[in-house]
Order: C-alpha cells, then structure tokens, then sequence
C-alpha cells in the first residue's frame, strides 16, 4: 500500500525543489511534477516528489486524521 501525505511548502529552492513541513518534520521535496506552487501552499509528497496541490480545508481535515490515528511523523518517534 502506498501512502501520500499533505504536507506545507514553507521555502522554494533551486531546481524544482521545495522544503515542506509535515508535523514539524521538514523534507526537501521535488516539484517537478506540479506547476504553480508557492509557499503556504499543500501538497500531497510521495516519496520525495509532489503529486499535486491541496485544498488548504481538504490538507487539514486529512492531518487531522492522521494526528488522531497517530500515524504523523511528529506523532511518534518510531515513525519516520
């Protein structure tokens, strides 16, 4: 099963190159895949690659759920 997470762009690099904040874990990601992206804006990351953009309600409301079921990085140390 693969798994996709919502994750806010908080810098824009070089290269298509993003860093996002998922839980307070930050990743560099690449946009390669996905035009018009700023930051403050979601994106669903799979490994390493942005998928597509996500409705700010839509990123949240999926967060959420994932906090409740712990299954965010920041939730828990054993998850990464």
């Amino acid at each position: 099963m693969c798994l996709a997470i919502p994750a806010q762009v908080v810098e824009l690099r070089d290269n298509d190159n993003a860093l996002v904040d998922l839980a307070g874990v930050k990743k560099e990601i690449s946009l390669a895949l996905v035009e018009g992206v700023a930051v403050g804006d979601y994106v669903i990351v799979h490994v390493g690659y942005a998928l597509n953009k996500l409705d700010p309600e839509e990123a949240e409301k999926t967060l959420k759920l994932f906090a409740e079921m712990g299954e965010l990085p920041g939730e828990d140390p054993t998850i990464h």
